[in-house]
């Protein structure tokens, strides 16, 4: 069906230099708070990063509440909604009426910058709450830190300001400006760095001790230098597209569609099925830094800290643009296309998108699993000084390499879930998260109070929520695909060559023996050398694979290039 390639096409020809800029916008990213991290790092204890933690579980829980449901949902409905209303009727868009198929695009962007006010309409009160519950119900160890009452109502004022930006960055995701996108978040990234490293160095110098308000001047610093290069950027689109960048009442044939005239009612039941959702995902997946905030000490606190910066760095740079990437490719995919004859080919080609990712990924944990353990723990030796030199945090990171692929398998896996499910789905899945929940309160006690196993015990029951979780959405795809492509997801399709097992295992025994070795210079290069033979042989093995995706996406980007659609 020729039809259905073209509109396949037009879906997966831009995912790889989309993917390519959101994975630029956090290798830059990252790098900026890398360096920043490494010139702190040597000048903070680990309780003060402790309290840096506590921190950022503050932010982050306030702005997942806020937002995160809402931008599901508007991703649910991107672009497609305007390209249904074209295609409705004779199923040849351009035999449409031009201005008819204007307006729907012009309704479609106005309907998801005023549901990306609802994240404004949760995050101010959500602000308030939290603010009062982290000064008043707060540790002594914690509340009589120096500055901590300001760095937490610096904090807010920053996630509200940071809020204001979610009706410009709706408007990029629709429009896919990933260019700009990339130039504000990196511009926003170097401007916290700078901050939190500045103010770091100067009250070191000055042998001042400001505790954890380098941290919050660094969300103050990244929310408005965002919130300004977004206003900056699109402010001149936005007069040229003729859409608001306020709320404003929508002009529709079917207003029955609407609430109040502004919001999409399908995308608020949507919304609202996944807001429920969220606070248990919520729960899940920050439930490891609640844990250890309510039961270990602030030393533990920091120690952990630095293994889930340092060994997620992976996981952030890589693993997060490209699940943000394909769940866009999955919602323009699963979403538009049913009742109709090409439906089962769309279905197919969003199958293919998953098999090669979870394929990489297998493959990345072929890599990983035997080299992470040994080389982590002597990077951190060279950059953390000997303050951060101890059995305890080289047997954490260590631990944390094996965690790191649930990580990239739970976000591809329940990407996809995101996309595909129904309201009725998604009602399952809550229910299910529920459970999961409690599964995983269980064994974070378990591991963490009853075994004594301190932030490993928390690896662990992070280990096995991430593990749950993964197979039902593993699960949910195989019926899934079952029902709409009367295909399955098999084992022997995303699974490695039998060598690349052998000599995974093989690569593992040889360097757990040589783990005892010296951590002086010649040990270091033994590894590296060991290290790049492996790394090496793997991609020979695989190489008939790696050579098949570099191919499609040369044939991908001269697509994107030819289609100019992507900016």
């Amino acid at each position: 069906m020729p039809g259905s390639d073209r509109n396949a096409d037009s879906v997966v020809a831009s995912p790889a230099t989309r993917t390519s800029l959101l994975i630029a916008v956090q290798v830059i990213s990252k790098l900026f708070t890398f360096v920043s991290n490494q010139l702190i790092l040597r000048k903070l204890h680990p309780e003060t990063l402790g309290i840096a933690a506590q921190l950022e579980l503050y932010s982050i829980s306030i702005l997942y509440f806020s937002r995160e449901a809402v931008r599901l949902a508007i991703q649910r409905q991107p672009l497609g909604y305007a390209r249904a209303v074209s295609e409705k009727g004779s199923g040849h868009p351009q035999t449409q009426n031009t201005r008819e198929i204007t307006e729907a695009r012009l309704e479609a962007s106005q309907s998801v910058i005023n549901m990306s006010y609802l994240s404004l309409g949760l995050g101010i009160p959500l602000a308030v709450v939290s603010t009062t519950f982290y000064i008043q119900l707060a540790p002594d160890g914690v509340s009589q830190a120096q500055f901590y009452h300001l760095s937490i109502l610096l904090t807010a004022c920053a996630l509200v300001i940071e809020l204001c930006s979610e009706p410009f960055f709706a408007i990029i995701q629709q429009h896919m400006l990933y260019k700009k996108r990339a130039l504000v978040e990196m511009t926003a990234a170097l401007a916290k760095s700078l901050a939190v490293c500045g103010s770091v160095v100067w009250a070191a110098r000055a042998s001042r001790n400001i505790g954890v308000l380098p941290f919050a001047l660094g969300y103050a610093c990244y929310a408005t230098t965002l919130t300004c290069g977004y206003a900056i950027s699109l402010l001149s689109s936005a007069g040229q597209r003729s859409f608001s960048l306020l709320p404003k009442l929508i002009s529709s044939r079917n207003n029955s569609s609407y609430i109040l005239g502004r919001f999409p009612r399908h995308l608020v039941s949507l919304f609202a099925a996944i807001f429920l959702q969220s606070v248990i995902k919520h729960l899940l997946t920050q439930g490891d830094s609640m844990m250890l905030a309510a039961m270990a000490s602030l030393q533990d606190q920091g120690i952990y800290s630095l293994a889930s910066n340092y060994g997620g760095l992976i996981a952030r740079i890589v693993f997060q643009p490209i699940e943000e990437s394909s769940r866009a490719v999955f919602s323009s995919l699963l979403n538009g296309g049913k009742g109709n004859d090409r439906w089962p080919d769309t279905v197919g080609t969003a199958r293919a998108h998953l098999t090669n990712i979870l394929r990489i990924y297998v493959l990345f944990c072929a890599l990983v699993v035997p080299l992470g353990p040994c080389m982590v723990p002597r990077v951190l030796h060279a950059l953390g000084g000997r303050r951060w030199a101890s059995a305890e945090v080289d047997s954490l990171l260590s631990l944390y390499c094996y965690y790191i692929p649930f990580l990239a398998f739970n976000g591809i896996t329940e990407a996809f879930v995101s996309s595909a499910a129904s309201t009725s789905d998604l009602r399952r899945q809550s229910r299910w998260m529920g459970v999961f929940s409690g599964c995983f309160a269980v064994a974070a006690y378990s591991f963490l109070i009853i075994g004594d196993m301190g932030a490993r015990g928390l690896v662990w029951a992070n280990i096995f929520n991430m593990g749950v979780r993964i197979t039902w959405s593993l699960l949910f795809i195989r019926s899934y695909l079952c029902r709409n492509n009367h295909t399955n997801l098999a084992v022997t399709e995303i699974s490695p060559r039998p060598l690349t097992l052998i000599s995974a295992v093989i690569a593992s025994m040889i360097l757990t023996e040589q783990e005892q070795a010296s951590y002086g210079f010649h040990g270091i290069i033994k590894d590296l050398i060991t290290c790049t033979g492996y790394t090496l042989l793997v991609a020979f093995l695989e190489r008939r694979f790696l050579l098949a995706q570099i191919g499609e996406g040369r044939r991908t980007t001269k697509k994107t290039k030819l289609g100019g659609k992507t900016e």
